[in-house]
C-alpha cells in the first residue's frame, strides 16, 4: 500500500502543495479497500438504509424507519436527531416527495458531517517536516499494535524510513510484539526494559530517529484505561517529552478504536481528546462489525476525523477513510 508516497515530477521535484497527493491508481486502491471494509456494515443494520429507499415515495412511516436504523447501528441519539432534522429541513425546503430525492439528500448530509472535521487530507500527506511525530494512543485489545505496524509499513512502502518507540513499558508482551513486527518490516524499534519510563523511551527514539536521518516516528503508548485519571496524566508527560524536542509535536495524535465496541468507542474518543488532543482516529476492525454508525457519531459529536480505517487482519490491510466511498456503499 503506497498512500504516503507523492507523486514526482520528471526531474524528481515534489509536487506542490496544490498538487493531488494520490494517483488515481492509488485512489482505485482505497475506494476498493474501503468498499472490503464496509462489507459487514452494509450487509447488517447500516445495509438496511439502502434498502429504506427502494420504495418509490418516502412517507412518514420511513422517517420512522430511518430513526431505527441510524440508533441500532450505534449513530447515537443525538447524531441521530440532528441528522434527520437537517435532513427534514432540506426536504420541506426543496419539497422532495420521492424515496430518490429523500436518499440524495440524506447522502449529502452525510457526507457533510464526515467532511466537517477532515480539515483536508490527513496531515502526514502534506511535505514532511524534518521529522514527523506520530503519538498513537488507545486502550488495551483495540488493536493498536497491529496498527502502528500496519501504518510502519505503508509509511515504508511509500519510501518514508519509520522508527517505533515501545513506550508501553507495562507490558512485556507489548514490547515483544512490537520487537517483532519491527524485525517482519526491518524498521527499528526503540525499546526498554519492562517497567521503564515512557519518557525515557520516547526521548531516546526521538534521537535514534534524528540520528538515522528517519523521516517518521510512531510511539506506541500502554493501552489506558480511559477512566484512569493517572494514566492519562503520563500520556501528558509522554506529549511534553516529545514538545521539549520538537515543540510543534505530535504531529498527529491518532486514536485507535475498536469499532465493535460501539458507543462505548465514542466515550473513549471523547475521554483521549480532552486528556491529549486527538487529532484523528484508526478505526480498527471496521470491516468485523454490522454497525458503522459510530463513525458518524464520532465525527458529529466530537469533530475528530476518521483518518485511516483496518480492512482486514494483513499489513495491507489499512486505507485512508474516504467519506463517499463509505456513504455511497451503504445506501446502495
Amino acid at each position: 500500500m503506497r498512500f504516503w508516497r507523492r507523486r514526482q515530477d520528471p526531474n524528481g521535484a515534489r509536487p506542490g502543495a496544490d498538487e493531488p497527493a494520490f494517483t488515481p491508481e492509488q485512489v482505485e486502491e482505497i475506494q476498493a479497500q474501503s468498499g472490503r471494509a464496509l462489507a459487514r456494515s452494509r450487509s447488517g443494520l447500516l445495509g438496511s438504509l439502502g434498502r429504506l429507499f427502494d420504495r418509490p415515495e418516502f412517507d412518514d412511516d420511513l422517517w420512522d424507519e430511518l430513526e431505527e436504523i441510524l440508533i441500532a447501528a450505534d449513530t447515537g441519539i443525538g447524531t441521530t436527531e440532528r441528522i434527520l432534522e437537517s435532513v427534514r429541513e432540506q426536504v420541506r425546503e426543496t419539497r422532495a416527495t420521492t424515496s430518490a430525492e429523500v436518499r440524495d439528500i440524506l447522502r449529502d448530509e452525510l457526507v457533510a458531517i464526515l467532511h466537517a472535521p477532515a480539515g483536508g487530507p490527513p496531515r502526514w500527506d502534506a511535505p514532511f517536516p524534518d521529522l514527523l511525530v506520530i503519538l498513537v494512543v488507545g486502550v488495551n485489545g483495540a488493536g493498536k499494535t497491529t496498527s502502528i505496524a500496519k501504518l510502519a509499513s505503508a509509511l515504508k512502502d511509500g519510501g518514508h524510513t519509520p522508527v517505533l518507540a515501545a513506550a508501553d513499558t507495562f507490558r512485556a508482551a507489548a514490547i515483544d510484539q512490537l520487537r517483532t513486527w519491527g524485525e517482519r518490516l526491518d524498521v527499528r524499534v526503540v525499546a526498554h526494559q519492562p517497567g521503564g519510563d515512557p519518557g525515557a523511551v520516547v526521548f531516546d527514539t526521538l534521537s535514534a530517529a534524528e540520528a538515522d536521518g528517519a523521516a517518521v516516528a510512531i510511539i506506541d503508548t500502554a493501552g489506558r484505561l480511559h477512566t484512569k485519571s493517572n494514566l492519562m496524566e503520563e500520556l501528558k508527560k509522554v506529549t511534553r517529552v516529545i514538545q521539549r524536542r520538537h515543540p510543534e509535536a505530535p504531529h498527529e495524535t491518532l486514536l485507535v478504536l475498536d469499532a465493535t465496541t460501539g458507543q462505548n468507542g465514542l466515550m473513549q474518543a471523547r475521554a483521549f481528546t480532552e486528556a491529549v488532543g486527538v487529532t484523528g482516529l484508526v478505526l480498527a476492525k471496521l470491516d468485523g462489525t454490522a454497525r458503522g454508525g459510530i463513525v458518524f457519531a464520532i465525527a458529529g459529536e466530537l469533530g475528530v476525523p476518521v483518518r485511516l480505517i483496518g480492512t482486514g487482519e494483513g499489513l495491507g490491510d489499512l486505507a485512508p477513510f474516504d467519506a463517499e466511498t463509505f456513504v455511497d456503499a451503504l445506501l446502495a
